[in-house]
């Protein structure tokens, strides 16, 4: 079985690319689905959130208000290290029990795991092959202001707070540039996906 981790910045196009893979067959682990579930009321990482951000994250029925939460860690960086330290162990247990289900049911074989950050651990230990969504800034920032509704201020303050392309590249063994339309980014994966099948029966 191939885990192929899919990752990139803000507004590159990672959603796209792991929807046209499960499309073709892959199963998907979606890191941003498990932070949800592990930072909602009753969650694993809920109690230790409130703990260190304190009562003010919280919306009126006493579940986590995520802007709220992101409006504080987007502009401190030593807080969005916190935020990570708390979840991350959590997030990546989930990913280990999502990764032995999957096997065992035995229904495919590829699984996506969808990351914004390609951590060393709970990422880059798990997966076989890092595919790498990369677009220009300009585009990433009218993407995330149309999907979000953010100004531009706030689009750039979200993509400054993650690494920056290269830093993404390098960890890369495959790079998909998504500069164009939806529809060239999938063909683009279709015809990588193809000839990664194509490699691995020869």
């Amino acid at each position: 079985m191939k885990i192929i981790g899919i990752t990139g910045g803000i507004g590159s196009g990672k959603s796209t690319v792991s929807r046209t893979l499960v499309n073709l067959g892959a199963a998907i682990i979606d890191a941003d689905a498990i932070t949800r579930t592990v930072t909602s009321k009753g969650g694993k990482a809920f109690d230790e959130l409130i703990s260190y951000f304190g009562n003010t994250i919280l919306d009126f029925n006493g579940e986590l208000d995520r802007k709220k939460l992101a409006d504080i860690v987007f502009n401190d960086r030593i807080k969005l290290h916190a935020l990570n330290a708390i979840t991350h162990k959590y997030i990546v247990e989930k990913i280990i029990d999502s990764i032995k289900n999957i096997k065992t049911a035995g229904k495919t074989d590829v699984i996506v795991l969808d990351a914004p950050i390609p951590l060393e651990h709970g990422f880059l230990d798990i997966v076989d092959e890092v595919w790498v969504v990369a677009a220009n800034r300009n585009n990433r920032i009218k993407r995330i202001m149309e999907r979000s509704g953010f100004t531009y201020e706030q689009a750039l303050s979200r993509i400054n707070t993650q690494n920056k392309d290269e830093e993404y590249i390098n960890e890369a063994d495959e790079v998909l540039y998504n500069n164009g339309s939806i529809e060239e980014l999938e063909k683009a994966v279709v015809r990588l996906s193809i000839q990664k099948k194509q490699d691995r029966l020869n």
